[in-house]
């Protein structure tokens, strides 16, 4: 939406990402060019790469100047997996930990049979 008339406020002169505008109409009547900001991307899980629920889609600058908890969620691995691997993880660890049980008990019946015969 390039105007003739107008010409950009930034000593940068190319129509980059980093140099989106738009026109707006001053309280003095005339148009004039207003820099647009990048847009955040909202952060994503590690394991699954889905978005995080309850955190915002900022610039990383901004993510620097909001509060802790608005950041993360209160939960074990808050700010960085998402609900389902969290649930993936934990239900995975306690099956290892069961088959470890398992294991365990079968050395042992294993070694009352061969002692009893």
């Amino acid at each position: 939406m390039a105007n003739s008339r107008l010409t950009y406020r930034r000593r940068m002169p190319y129509n980059t990402v980093s140099n989106k505008v738009r026109i707006i109409k001053t309280p003095g009547g005339s148009l004039r060019y207003l820099h647009l900001k990048k847009k955040g991307t909202a952060p994503k899980c590690g394991d699954c790469g889905s978005k995080l629920a309850g955190i915002p889609a900022l610039r990383p600058r901004e993510y620097s100047q909001i509060s802790r908890p608005k950041k993360t969620v209160q939960r074990a691995y808050g700010g960085s997996r998402c609900a389902n691997c969290v649930k993936d993880r934990v239900v995975r660890a306690f099956l290892i930990e069961e088959q470890k049980i398992v294991k365990k008990v079968m050395k042992e019946q294993e070694k009352k049979q061969k002692g009893g015969r």
